[in-house]
């Protein structure tokens, strides 16, 4: 298999994207920096193709997306129905919201496509990961899972995928489509407190039926640092790895677990995004990177544009001063490429965390039981 890797870059995407709340011109800071650094050149870059209709109900309810369409079409806020798909309060309607969820949606299924070919190893697309959308709503700034339906598109070539979730939010959306199933496992590594969004991802939300045991969660505390976060990774991710054996691997990597994120209680830096991608690669499988959360716009940017480095081999070869962009100004003071770890609390006991793993690793001694079966 080649070794070369695909990359979404559209300025029609980069437009759409952002429309999305709270985001505004991180797209653009992200591909732009990319470019400075031109990792672009050691990539194929690709221009999304819309989904359709058709795609989008490969996980989205009808009614769902014939309400969207109805909005577009309408061009107003129904606000008589409005809460019924979730669209309002933290996902309003936005411009042309066809347009946006076809774009939106494509990207991922661009990048997942081209994994098929056989022709990548792995495939990026920094404007996809909106894990929070239901099958028929709306939900935290989400408004069509393009993830689930990139996996499905995987799982027709690949069969069993493994789907792991780096953001600071429990990824619920893909957990939920996927909780009743063993032919998709999700991992998702999160903080975890009563109140914070979504309040969902315990370590006892471990599946059900022929999914039990095929949903694994990693609830953390706030001001987890990048060494402990990178053990926890390491282990529980390799594990779940041989335990599974999945045949293809898809990794929200959402930024909103750095350090400064102005939603996220995490102390991490970009090193430790970096090393749970690394130990990804290690696997040799054909993995999709998406995107995700992330709202201190500049810390993404320097984020996604190592992890991007790190994917095509490059990473030796970034300066720590940010090089020439449209952005530049975004980076000030210092305008340096490396982010520091702040002095927040670590609230993670050493306890705690071999708790969730000594759960973990039981449960994944079952499921390497269960495939085992499967597998004669």
């Amino acid at each position: 298999m080649d070794q070369s890797v695909c990359y979404i870059s559209d300025s029609q995407l980069i437009k759409e994207c952002c429309k999305i709340p709270n985001i505004s011109k991180r797209a653009y800071l992200v591909d732009s920096l990319i470019k400075a650094y031109h990792l672009s050149d050691h990539m194929d870059v690709f221009k999304v193709n819309p989904s359709s209709y058709e795609d989008l109900i490969g996980f989205h309810s009808s009614a769902y997306v014939d309400f969207l369409k109805k909005l577009n079409d309408n061009n107003s806020s129904l606000s008589d129905i409005e809460d019924e798909y979730g669209i309002g309060y933290d996902c309003p309607v936005v411009k042309d919201i066809w347009q946006f969820i076809t774009y939106i949606s494509g990207a991922s299924l661009t990048a997942a496509k081209a994994l098929t070919t056989m022709q990548y190893r792995y495939s990026i697309n920094w404007c996809g990961g909106w894990h929070h959308a239901l099958r028929d709503s709306a939900q935290g700034f989400c408004y069509v899972n393009d993830i689930v339906l990139a996996i499905e598109i995987l799982r027709k070539t690949f069969g069993k995928v493994l789907y792991i979730d780096i953001d600071v939010h429990h990824g619920n959306g893909v957990e939920y489509a996927y909780m009743a199933t063993d032919k998709v496992l999700t991992l998702s590594f999160h903080q975890y407190e009563p109140g914070f969004y979504p309040t969902s991802g315990s370590l006892d939300d471990i599946g059900i039926d022929k999914g039990k045991y095929y949903t694994v969660n990693v609830p953390l505390k706030e001001g987890i640092n990048d060494d402990k976060y990178i053990t926890m990774f390491q282990k529980i991710s390799n594990m779940v790895n041989s335990s599974y054996n999945p045949k293809c691997i898809v990794v929200q990597c959402g930024a909103d677990s750095l350090v400064g994120d102005p939603i996220g209680g995490f102390n991490l830096t970009p090193k430790a995004l970096a090393e749970c991608v690394k130990n990804v690669m290690k696997w040799e499988k054909p993995t999709l990177f998406l995107g995700g959360g992330g709202y201190n716009e500049a810390n993404v940017a320097r984020c996604w544009t190592y992890l991007t480095a790190i994917i095509t081999g490059q990473d030796d070869l970034l300066s720590s001063d940010i090089p020439d962009n449209e952005y530049f100004s975004a980076y000030g003071p210092d305008f340096t490429f490396d982010i520091n770890p702040g002095n927040r609390k670590d609230f993670n006991s050493f306890n705690n965390l071999n708790h969730i793993f000594s759960v973990i690793a039981n449960n994944m001694k079952i499921v390497k039981e269960l495939v085992r079966k499967q597998e004669k």
